[in-house]
């Protein structure tokens, strides 16, 4: 009964960790920056869109959360390299 609140407060967490990362990326300028900027755009768009699916699908909501923090988890990682 907890996991689905604990699962939301967890992509929260994990969310200001991306939007910290990418706020660094994004004021150090350049061609990275671009391309970061360029990349954040397109990922929103497929998660929406998966998670448009999942609801379709009659998945829970649960299930949606599950599916932003496993995007949001590997761009922490791949931010922090």
């Amino acid at each position: 009964m907890l996991a689905p609140w604990c699962n939301l407060m967890m992509l929260g967490i994990e969310s200001q960790q991306v939007i910290w990362l990418r706020l660094m990326k994004l004021a150090a300028g350049g061609t990275a920056a671009h391309s970061e900027a360029r990349l954040m755009l397109l990922e929103k768009v497929s998660a929406a869109q998966q998670a448009g699916e999942r609801i379709l699908r009659g998945d829970s909501a649960n299930s949606v959360v599950r599916g932003y923090r496993r995007k949001v988890r590997a761009n922490v990682r791949r931010l922090s390299k």
